[in-house]
């Protein structure tokens, strides 16, 4: 009983939190390039990639190459250290920011389309040289930032 009203909706609803009409039966998901002069090399392919497996692992969807019911696009759009916590005249913690751009076409309910800016950041120890922590920080910002994308397209927060 319990499962025919959680499915009696016009949308079908998982334990994932996610939401999805059950037309939509495939969403692909393009390469996010950066366009932030200071993100690392990899940093595209492994956000693309992140991003892929966080939909293809918690929805139904099958991932196409293009043309899917729902379309992810976007790019990173910044990447920067900044201090944040001043001590003595000198830096007690940085920040290191990501933002990214997302364009959500739904193609069977144009009303779920969105373009937005997503942006997380950490902070680190000012002691610490960015290169030994930042790929651990890179990690972390991008798991931040693919659940506020996978919320905004799938979980209609």
């Amino acid at each position: 009983m319990l499962i025919s009203l959680l499915v009696a909706g016009c949308k079908v609803y998982s334990f994932t939190g996610a939401s999805i009409s059950p037309e939509v039966k495939s969403i692909s998901i393009t390469f996010f390039p950066s366009f932030a002069a200071l993100a690392p090399a990899n940093m595209p392919q492994i956000f693309t990639e992140e991003l892929r497996d966080k939909f293809v692992s918690q929805t139904n969807l099958d991932l196409l190459p293009n043309s899917g019911d729902i379309r992810l696009e976007g790019f990173i759009s910044d990447y920067r250290t900044q201090p944040v916590a001043i001590q003595s005249n000198s830096a007690a913690q940085n920040r290191l920011t990501v933002s990214v751009n997302v364009t959500f076409t739904d193609t069977k309910n144009e009303d779920n389309n969105f373009e937005k800016t997503f942006t997380r950041f950490a902070d680190f120890d000012a002691t610490v040289n960015l290169a030994d922590v930042e790929q651990t920080l890179i990690l972390e910002i991008n798991n931040q930032l693919i659940q506020d994308i996978f919320n905004q397209a799938v979980v209609n927060w």
